[in-house]
């Protein structure tokens, strides 16, 4: 059985094995998001740390782009200003709202089996948006998308609770769940193609610096450098903002918006499956019976339609 890829237009190297597994690499690094912050919360609040977590990448991605000469986007030999603000605008709404949002609500008390139902709306929400924009949305991968979020909410049913959820909490991860859909859409329509690199760079700078009014306004900005938070926060930086967004970027620009928003059904019961190896968390039969119904979903969404000879 092969993976499925996310382009029905794609027809260069099909049988590309990167191709094929980069979908998957990219769900297993984007389930570590919730790994992140059990480690990194207890020594650093949320915007403190995503802060520090962008200005990291700004430090790597740096050098890089001076390095290999990446040059600004540009137009007709000037700086396209525009497209930079629209890659500012992409990276303030993926990582400063979603991220941060997930991470800042998951501190102030909501359970995170409650906020992966929120933000695992996701899939559904983008596809209303894209079926109302002209994006085709066919009835398989509606159903598919219905099965997803019935998996999901298996996945996370044990970990179901209202006790800690507040308003500032609830109306922190409905903002989250927003961003990720509003920015998967902007940047497949505003920044279809740009340079991984300088890309990264702006859109880190710009979600770094979108930081600050909030961790001087409402946090105090201490920082315990325990190893967990150290690791935890090179975890962040090299592997899911660089290696996953890197990922993230390639996905949008090669498929549909409702494809690539389907895989995040994938993310709750990867990271349940990582929470029971790290931590010891249950991962009970409704968890696994979860977990087939949104893989199912998900490969309802992405299946390719039979060609007609």
């Amino acid at each position: 059985m092969t993976c499925p890829t996310l382009s029905p237009d794609d027809t260069a190297q099909p049988d590309n094995l990167w191709l094929q597994m980069m979908p998957w690499v990219f769900v297993v690094i984007w389930s570590t998001g919730f790994i992140i912050a059990k480690y990194a919360m207890p020594h650093a609040e949320p915007m403190t740390f995503m802060f520090v977590r962008c200005a990291g990448v700004v430090l790597c991605m740096a050098p890089i782009a001076l390095l290999t000469r990446v040059p600004l986007p540009h137009a007709r030999g000037r700086i396209d200003w525009r497209a930079i603000g629209h890659l500012s605008v992409a990276g303030l709404l993926l990582q400063t709202g979603y991220i941060g949002g997930v991470w800042a609500a998951i501190r102030l008390g909501i359970p995170v089996g409650l906020s992966a139902l929120i933000v695992g709306m996701q899939p559904i929400l983008t596809a209303v948006y894209a079926s109302a924009t002209g994006e085709q949305v066919s009835a398989r991968q509606w159903s598919g998308l219905l099965l997803g979020i019935v998996g999901v909410a298996l996945v996370v049913s044990n970990k179901l609770d209202v006790a800690g959820v507040t308003p500032i909490s609830l109306a922190l991860c409905v903002m989250a769940l927003l961003s990720i859909t509003v920015g998967t859409i902007y940047q497949k329509r505003f920044c279809p193609v740009f340079d991984l690199r300088m890309g990264s760079l702006i859109q880190f700078a710009a979600a770094g610096l979108a930081c600050l009014p909030f961790m001087f306004l409402f946090e105090t900005r201490e920082i315990e450098w325990a190893p967990e938070l150290i690791g935890a926060l090179l975890w962040a930086v090299l592997t899911m903002s660089i290696g996953a967004m890197s990922l993230l970027f390639l996905l949008i620009r090669r498929g549909a918006a409702t494809s690539v928003s389907a895989l995040m059904y994938l993310t709750p019961p990867t990271t349940a499956l990582m929470a029971w190896g790290l931590f010891g968390e249950s991962f009970r039969p409704a968890a696994m019976a979860g977990m087939v119904l949104a893989a199912a979903g998900v490969a309802l969404v992405l299946r390719r339609p039979a060609r007609r000879a």
